[in-house]
């Protein structure tokens, strides 16, 4: 059974079960879809916006998130839950005020890496498991093809313009935690201690600091 303090974790974790995957098989238009995805989120070095994070309980938190490629993100909470997560290129950390724990995690091992990378192949090490086209949108699911990444991450794109509007992550029990991107743009001079992050524990004897 999940612990509490795994669920804060769901914006950028799918929970660590292996999930057996199965590549679609993508026809040309599929295919011009994939590139231009590829492409754009290739182009996409800096970025800020606001995020809406539905969880599978229903739960419903916002916040600011900025992006820095390759392998820097942060999702920074909303009072009063203060969830801060940071990726710093290596890992993944996480404050929760609420509960007074700190942790990190491999960035590798987290579905975020598909599209922090610094070379973005969608074609490559990535396994692509469908593409759903919507009338003003479409929808790639993918899964780390060395399955160092645990977990499916599916990328939600608009056609006009071409846009990452969203994701969700899902876990083998079909969990499922959906982000909504509002107002991400590109953007640039974003600092760099913004994608660091420390413990804010004090040190304890027993217990090196990190």
């Amino acid at each position: 059974m999940l612990n509490r303090r795994w669920l804060t974790l769901a914006l950028v974790f799918a929970p660590q079960v292996a999930l057996a995957a199965r590549a679609a098989v993508l026809s040309p238009e599929d295919r011009a879809l994939v590139e231009a995805a590829a492409g754009y989120l290739q182009g996409l070095t800096q970025a800020k916006g606001r995020f809406v994070q539905t969880d599978a309980r229903g739960t419903v938190t916002r916040g600011e998130v900025y992006l820095k490629r390759p392998g820097r993100a942060r999702f920074a909470y909303d009072p009063p839950s203060g969830l801060l997560v940071v990726a710093d290129g290596t890992y993944v950390s996480v404050v929760n005020p609420q509960l007074k724990t700190f942790d990190r995690y491999p960035l590798m091992a987290t579905p975020l890496s598909l599209f922090l990378a610094r070379q973005i192949h969608l074609d490559k090490g990535v396994i692509i498991t469908g593409v759903r086209r919507a009338a003003d949108g479409f929808t790639l699911t993918a899964q780390d093809g060395a399955r160092t990444a645990e977990g499916r991450i599916s990328l939600i794109f608009s056609n006009a313009p071409l846009a990452l509007i969203g994701w969700q992550v899902s876990d083998a029990q079909g969990q499922t935690t959906r982000i909504q991107l509002n107002d991400f743009a590109p953007t640039s001079g974003l600092a760099a201690d913004l994608f660091l992050l420390k413990d804010p524990r004090p040190v304890r004897p027993g217990r090196a600091g990190m």
